[in-house]
């Protein structure tokens, strides 16, 4: 009668222990149930859920044995309701956690699996995505590792808020995705240009060229935070550098500081395929040069209007808010074919919220506290490339 066992194997990783494992329950005629293997340094862990005769498992460990490799080996019956709960296990709750550091203790993983722990989740898998010499690199460390947790009854909102409060409180970012099939299967990446995408305001910059800088910088500020709505604030600081010359505007293009991990990030997604845009509240001169280097798929932003050669204080056509934002992102995805669980909207300020809530994933990006607390995944200590992660990407797959 053949009955259901574990194997499980651990020790040093030698060279042609799966091998030997292998050739072991191929004499005992064995048919694989599960199968799972991981090695930290040189620690290896193996373990084989399979079908066997019964007369022929309690060789199976003398045998391993035998082959001197100097690992401990346990076989361990499994009953048939043990392996039935199992299998039901695949249809409760899955969410996808990633946690991201320059450093990450021991302490502050207690303190995350202790609130999974907390929301009724266990944890059924746990690896890292970033390379072996990440977390080594003493200019700019890095961990992160991407947990897989269970459960059955677990509010996904209340879990998110859970972690991202212990994440301000601690120091590291956490997203937390449900697990669906459009988690590995993200299709468009959209973004915000002015602190997303590189690091100024441009229009701050037009307001130090014209000597207003300290005023048209308040009102940004204020915009950012929430605190008066943009189109307002956009018609304040533009009135403010009526006049400028628009021999300027080359320049400023020209020096576009790029926010670090941009160009990895782009170059991986366009070898994957994604189709990417910038929406921006910003201006089409400075996306355009953007586009033209990095290779954006599409833009919108704001057109100034020139006249003589200056700055009328004015744009050619609508001001792209908020709500904008949000249903220019609904149109490049209905343009693409591509459902808006497939989207990633990437932003830093309150007027990128409306297109952060519609998009698959919306991740606010060293963002203010306001937008921090109302998106439902931010990243706030590494570059901008860490949304690799997000997508389950390890290093070892993207080219610097």
């Amino acid at each position: 009668m053949q009955n259901i066992y574990l194997i499980t194997i651990s020790g040093p990783d030698r060279a042609g222990l799966t091998r030997s494992l292998t050739d072991i329950l191929a004499k005992a005629d064995a048919t694989v149930l599960d199968i799972g293997q991981s090695v930290i340094h040189d620690a290896l862990t193996l373990g084989v859920m399979f079908r066997a005769e019964s007369d022929t498992v309690d060789t199976l460990g003398p045998a391993l044995e035998a082959q001197s490799l100097g690992v401990t080996v346990h076989v361990t019956p499994v009953s048939q309701e043990s392996f039935q709960e199992w299998i039901d296990t695949q249809h409760q709750q899955r969410f996808i956690v990633t946690l991201l550091g320059a450093r990450i203790t021991t302490a502050q993983l207690a303190l995350v699996t202790r609130r999974f722990a907390e929301h009724g989740l266990e944890v059924a898998r746990m690896e890292r995505l970033s390379g072996r010499d990440a977390s080594a690199n003493l200019a700019a460390p890095r961990l992160c590792i991407e947990f897989a947790v269970t459960g059955s009854n677990a509010d996904p909102k209340a879990l998110r808020q859970s972690l991202l409060s212990l994440a301000d409180s601690e120091g590291f970012d956490i997203a937390v995705q449900e697990d669906s099939i459009f988690r590995r299967n993200r299709r468009l990446v959209v973004f915000d240009m002015d602190s997303t995408l590189i690091q100024m305001e441009v229009i701050d910059e037009l307001a130090r060229r014209a000597g207003v800088y300290d005023q048209v910088s308040a009102i940004t500020a204020s915009a950012m935070r929430g605190e008066i709505d943009f189109p307002t604030s956009f018609r304040r600081r533009m009135a403010l550098i009526k006049g400028l010359s628009a021999d300027v505007l080359d320049d400023i293009a020209g020096h576009l500081p790029l926010t670090p991990g941009t160009e990895r990030l782009m170059r991986t997604l366009k070898t994957l395929g994604y189709k990417t845009g910038i929406i921006s509240g910003g201006f089409t001169h400075f996306a355009r040069r953007l586009q033209a280097d990095l290779g954006f798929d599409y833009v919108y932003a704001h057109e100034l209007e020139i006249v003589d050669n200056q700055l009328t204080g004015e744009i050619l056509g609508e001001v792209i808010d908020g709500n904008r934002k949000a249903e220019i992102l609904h149109e490049i995805a209905d343009r693409e074919g591509i459902a808006l669980a497939q989207t990633i909207a990437v932003g830093d300020g309150a007027n990128d919220l409306p297109m952060l809530s519609v998009a698959g994933i919306g991740v606010a990006f060293h963002a203010k506290p306001l937008v921090r607390e109302k998106a439902e995944h931010s990243i706030s200590l590494m570059g901008l490339d860490a949304l690799l992660y997000l997508l389950g990407i390890r290093d070892r797959h993207v080219a610097d």
